[in-house]
């Protein structure tokens, strides 16, 4: 140790600086898969270069992995780091008795996830400034939307582990709120089934299309009807009512008197009002669920970083066999039929779908959910406050939040499902076999237009026989 020491103070002469690349995880993952860090300590003039490799656990602390992956650097030894360990126990030895060159700069990279570096930026880097100013360190952020990792630098290795922890806290308290949506789901695909589409688009069509059009129809008639009764009174009127105007000019002054006796009175009738159509109730085509993505949900999550999405992968594929147990190892078919809502009242509708009844005894799709939600919760990837919630398995139709609002109109949050309902209110939309439960992404999609997958297990297509 003696020697590593002499060795490492001559480095320190040549203002070595230190690059620490743990991999980072936030505080509500609780995965339990080690990954491998490499460390790396580096001479300015690359002179000596140590490598080391740590056995990282998620379930210790950004300050704690900062602080003992820096000391193990300075001593050049193997790490085991303890999730019992704290800030205050842990040293920088190489430090102690030695002065520390003003130049020495520490770094660590921190994985984050691309769609949470908005809330360490701020509005206008607001948040990144403040954060900056207050720590005494400098964050890089990535310069590419795609990548998801940020650098924090500063003078010491105290200073960066203390801002990799406040991250960590900025992050958690990020994901907890409505501010991040929802970046992928576990789906029963329906949209798998050609005939169940069909009926979809036609349902999307009668409402947008065929309706307008016959309404446009009406209106155009009765605009042409009532333009031309127009234009024959107007030239009545003009036959009878020729206005006389008189201009008498009495001197140079160029004052004119008008006789306004003969101007007549004239009446206007009032316009004809407009049928009201689809969209004068809040109905577009944004609203409407596109049918080559129709599906049941079971379960919402927020992947929001490459652990997430790959530790969501494995819970999935891991529980196929209990999957089938809870189905009997049978298909399983579903009959959808009638409409329903979420939320709202038929003239103020936000959320209108398609009840789901299973066929058959029992309660195997429900069952089947819950073992899948179970396994989510418990690989710690599902917020307490959705594991709470009752599992109403629906098939989404049309949905208010989704509406694409032009510049410059009103916010409306719902639509007047009235009509809809006396016209598809019993409608039977069919019976389908659920086929596979998918670990879809939200925003993306595959080549068949449906939801990207991530991952996918197999529900039974044919009985077992033994």
């Amino acid at each position: 140790m003696g020697g590593a020491r002499d060795n490492q103070g001559a480095v320190y002469g040549d203002k070595k600086q230190k690059i620490i690349n743990p991999v980072w995880r936030p505080v509500s993952t609780q995965a339990s898969v080690n990954e491998e860090s490499l460390v790396k300590d580096v001479s300015e003039d690359g002179s000596q270069i140590q490598e080391m490799h740590c056995s990282i656990s998620s379930n210790v602390s950004d300050a704690q992995l900062g602080v003992e992956v820096a000391e193990a650097v300075n001593e050049g030894t193997d790490l085991t780091l303890s999730s019992s360990a704290s800030l205050d126990d842990i040293k920088d030895e190489t430090l102690e008795g030695e002065p520390v060159p003003s130049a020495e700069r520490h770094s660590l990279s921190v994985e984050v996830g691309a769609s949470v570096i908005r809330f360490i930026k701020g509005k206008e880097g607001s948040t990144q400034k403040k954060f900056e100013k207050e720590m005494g360190v400098k964050i890089i952020l990535p310069s590419s939307k795609k990548e998801d990792s940020i650098i924090i630098e500063g003078n010491s290795t105290d200073s960066v582990a203390k801002a990799s922890e406040k991250i960590q806290a900025i992050i958690a308290e990020a994901v907890e709120s409505p501010s991040l949506d929802y970046s992928h789901f576990v789906s029963l695909p329906l949209a798998v089934h050609p005939e169940l589409v069909d009926k979809l688009v036609n349902f999307q069509n009668t409402i947008l299309g065929i309706t307008d059009v016959c309404l446009d129809e009406n209106v155009g008639s009765k605009s042409n009807e009532d333009a031309s009764d127009s234009e024959e009174k107007e030239q009545q009127v003009d036959q009878e009512h020729k206005v006389a105007v008189e201009l008498n000019i009495g001197d140079n002054s160029e004052r004119v008197k008008v006789d306004r006796t003969s101007i007549p009175i004239v009446g206007y009738e009032a316009k004809a009002s407009r049928p009201s159509t689809s969209s004068d109730l809040g109905i577009d085509k944004s609203i409407f669920i596109k049918p080559k993505t129709f599906h049941l949900t079971v379960l919402m999550l927020k992947l929001w970083n490459k652990d997430r999405v790959n530790a969501a992968t494995n819970v999935l594929k891991s529980i196929s066999s209990k999957v089938m147990d809870a189905l009997d190892n049978r298909p399983l078919f579903i009959r959808l039929k009638g409409l329903d809502l979420m939320r709202g009242s038929k003239d103020k509708a936000r959320i209108l779908y398609a009840p789901v009844e299973e066929i058959g005894d029992g309660d195997r799709l429900l069952h089947a959910c819950q073992v899948i939600i179970d396994a989510f919760n418990e690989a710690g990837l599902v917020f307490h406050r959705d594991y709470n919630k009752k599992l109403k398995l629906h098939a989404t139709l049309m949905n208010i939040r989704h509406k694409k609002r032009r510049k410059g109109t009103r916010r409306v949050d719902y639509f007047d499902a009235r009509d809809i309902f006396k016209q598809f209110g019993s409608k039977e939309w069919g019976e389908y076999l659920i086929k596979e439960a998918h670990l879809s992404q939200r925003f993306v999609y595959d080549e068949s237009g449906f939801y990207h997958c991530c991952a996918s297990i197999p529900f039974p297509e044919n009985m077992q026989v033994d």
